[in-house]
């Protein structure tokens, strides 16, 4: 039998992440994760999971003392729980403080994800979920990067990578499938980021993880505009015209069994998936998956819809990466009441999709 083995990096201590991850494997030990990808032509099996931990015991354990200290009493016995040992100087663990973003906090959950990475290359994990870190307590400690994707993609050694994002509506079931062409850049660089080649790319990193890790063999894609109102025949922005349009005809003319549907107007791209979302009296027509040109193109909406169960994707990596949508809530941290939901939610996705691609491997 298959059994994925997931490591889950416990993310900036002085955050929610251990907190929210001790939360989600207590909710999880009642409720197994058995659900797998929407849709997928022949479920897989619900598969048995390792998990490891990936973090510094110490820091573990103050956390789970202050979770016992806020009243929260059902908690997974640290002693029954696989933990991968990050060794901390003991100066370092004495600065970091919860809700205090320090040098030593980004110090310690950079050297979680980096070992998470490492084992998970050397073969030992399936995938790795990271809990929250927060970038500007990386800087402060010489770690200069996006995010957490960028770091696993340099590690991995591959330029081949996208953030996609994936939540099941808890109100109808629908899954969203969101991801972005381009992700932690300002603004004014979007434009000249954005070209057919990239979005060739993107398009087809998505394409590969509808089959691979969903088992969607003839998508429907959405492609949002760039400008309001796709540019509005040029009148509001000429990429659409000059560029995006003639890569979607040609784009459909390479691949016949996707349809794809674009260049749609930004403000009313959402509006299906919002309906299917929360649930209509009427029928809805969605699609597989969107492709948002820019980070807040995708992630209001996403949020909007699904901040406490949205999951973070990174596509195109050896292994299956999953996070939270939420970050390290600095202001609510050591006091026990953080929503462990996306948390929960990560997890699931992680063994879902690696034991999914572990029976794709069998097969091959």
């Amino acid at each position: 039998m298959v059994q994925p083995r997931v490591a889950i990096a416990l993310g900036d201590p002085a955050g929610i992440g251990a907190e929210v991850v001790l939360k989600a494997l207590a909710a999880l030990a009642d409720d197994p994760p058995k659900d797998p990808p929407e849709d997928p032509p022949e479920d897989p099996p619900e598969q048995p999971s390792k998990i490891t931990l990936v973090g510094n015991r110490a820091l573990l354990e103050q956390t789970c003392d202050r979770l016992v200290q806020a009243g929260f009493s059902y908690l997974p016995d640290l002693s029954t729980l696989d933990l991968l040992e990050v060794p901390l100087d003991s100066a370092l663990v004495s600065q970091i403080t919860p809700g205090a973003e320090s040098a030593a906090s980004g110090e310690a959950s950079f050297r979680f994800l980096q070992t998470a990475i490492a084992h998970t290359l050397a073969g030992e994990f399936d995938g790795i979920v990271t809990a929250p870190i927060a970038k500007s307590a990386w800087k402060a400690a010489g770690h200069v990067y996006p995010g957490q994707t960028e770091l696993l993609a340099e590690q991995a050694r591959t330029t081949r990578f996208g953030m996609m994002f994936v939540g099941r509506s808890p109100h109808t079931g629908w899954t969203l499938r969101a991801l972005l062409a381009t992700t932690h850049i300002p603004l004014r660089q979007v434009p000249d980021a954005l070209s057919p080649d990239l979005m060739t790319r993107k398009l087809e990193l998505l394409l590969d993880s509808l089959r691979d890790d969903f088992g969607i063999l003839q998508p429907r894609v959405a492609i949002a505009g760039l400008n309001p109102h796709s540019g509005e025949r040029g009148q509001l922005g000429h990429e659409e015209l000059e560029w995006l349009t003639p890569w979607i005809h040609q784009m459909r003319q390479q691949h016949p069994h996707l349809t794809l549907d674009g260049p749609i107007p930004p403000d009313t791209l959402w509006v299906r998936p919002g309906q299917a979302w929360f649930g209509t009296s009427r029928p809805v027509q969605t699609h597989d998956a969107y492709l948002a040109l820019y980070h807040d193109q995708g992630l209001i909406p996403v949020k909007l819809m699904a901040f406490d169960c949205a999951v973070n994707t990174t596509i195109g990596l050896p292994f299956v990466r999953t996070s939270p949508d939420h970050g390290t809530a600095f202001d609510i941290a050591g006091r026990g009441i953080a929503d462990a939901s996306s948390m929960k939610a990560a997890i699931r996705l992680a063994i879902s999709l690696s034991a999914q691609r572990l029976i794709f491997q069998n097969q091959s």
